[in-house]
């Protein structure tokens, strides 16, 4: 959900719609205290593909392990494990389809995301996979939210009743959030979108177990978007609408202990405020509405603390055309806050950093020899590397690791 719940963002006339992240001694290193430190340069290369001509990085963990999708020959899109660069296919659930879609985190070898199964769409939902899939297999299949462990896929459950769910983030203990349908037809669901959804957190197994998380009160449907260790979930709130964000996304919330609390109580506008990550401090990074633009053509970024409330984080200045779009994506402990500035139309997008600074940097000033243009940002580990999307001469949308150099 922009999130779309998604994603957007293209670079050179090329707009991506996105949005749009198991204890032991793993958990104590994913909770080390952070060491890094701003730097000025990178090492960028591009990841391999399975050669179609699209691909994307939209998680890094502390193991260097970026996950995302690529694109095959014949348009599909499988979701995909890069591990010292070397190429996975994970696979899918039956259907054509299927992504890691947000920044998965942790480092107990436990991948999240969306597959389509082989069974089709009951209630002709294109439900809020379609916008993360290529055309022309988008919609048509029953989508469930996944689990990949162990160099296997398995489907997890949804809400009784329901028929589509969505899986974002999962931490070192073994719990995963996203969305998942009820059994309820909703009349605030709109255009192709039938049944409510909520937020979930599914206790992995044998059997996995699902669980709703409260709304805040008379909202309807919602989303939980990422995890970290403490148990602390960030996600949205609002009523059913398109299933992909907007009006889903009245509020942008943190559950915490069973109770859930609006982070944006006075946003600029009723849609589109999405948390998109939370670190192991719980520093929140997203981004909300804009009045002018309910359907998400423009939205800004900010930063949530505790101790300082919402800070709204500024697009890149000086750029022809003016960018007045600024998203959020992934933020490590140390604060660094990765994501993409746009203008308006979306034709001049730029993967960006903030430095604990309200303006960002754009990571193409400190790619070194890297040819391609990096059009967005999408996670960052603590060891500073950084992962997204990048365009390269002939328009191929490619996966890119950018590691910081001394």
């Amino acid at each position: 959900m922009t999130t779309q719940l998604t994603t957007k963002r293209a670079s050179q006339s090329l707009f991506m719609i996105l949005t749009a992240v198991c204890c032991g001694a793993t958990l104590a290193l994913a909770q080390a205290p952070a060491k890094a430190k701003p730097k000025s340069k990178y090492q960028v290369s591009n990841l391999p593909d399975f050669g179609g001509t699209s691909s994307g990085g939209n998680s890094i963990n502390d193991q260097s392990w970026v996950a995302g999708y690529s694109r095959l020959l014949d348009r599909n899109r499988h979701a995909t494990l890069w591990r010292n660069s070397l190429l996975t296919d994970l696979g899918t659930l039956g259907g054509p389809n299927s992504s890691v879609t947000w920044n998965v985190k942790n480092t107990a070898g436990i991948i999240v995301g969306i597959s389509q199964t082989a069974d089709p769409q009951l209630l002709g939902e294109s439900w809020s996979s379609a916008n993360f899939y290529s055309t022309p297999n988008n919609v048509g299949y029953i989508n469930l939210g996944f689990v990949w462990q162990n160099n296997q896929m398995r489907g997890l459950p949804n809400f009784a009743g329901g028929n589509n769910g969505f899986a974002t983030g999962a931490n070192n203990l073994g719990q995963v959030v996203g969305w998942a349908e009820n059994g309820i037809h909703d009349p605030n669901c709109c255009c192709t979108q039938v049944l409510q959804f909520r937020p979930a957190v599914w206790t992995l197994g044998p059997p996995d177990q699902i669980q709703d998380l409260p709304l805040i009160p008379g909202d309807s449907s919602g989303a939980a978007t990422a995890i970290n260790d403490n148990g602390q979930i960030v996600g949205i709130s609002g009523i059913c609408d398109q299933a992909v964000g907007r009006h889903s996304a009245k509020h942008a919330v943190l559950w915490e202990n069973g109770t859930v609390t609006d982070i944006y109580p006075n946003p600029p506008a009723p849609w589109w405020n999405t948390p998109t990550a939370i670190n192991q401090h719980g520093d929140i990074v997203g981004f909300a509405g804009d009045p002018a633009f309910v359907d998400g053509n423009v939205l800004h970024a900010f930063i949530w603390t505790k101790d300082n409330g919402i800070k709204v984080l500024k697009p890149l200045r000086g750029r022809i055309p003016e960018h007045v779009d600024s998203e959020a994506y992934g933020i490590n402990e140390a604060q660094q806050v990765v994501g993409v500035s746009c203008d308006a139309d979306q034709v001049d997008c730029r993967a960006v950093i903030w430095d604990h600074g309200v303006y960002p940097k754009d990571l193409n000033d400190f790619k070194g020899d890297y040819s391609g243009i990096l059009a967005l940002a999408k996670d960052i580990n603590n060891k500073g590397e950084i992962t997204g999307r990048a365009v390269d001469s002939t328009g191929v949308l490619t996966a890119y690791l950018a590691v910081p150099t001394p």
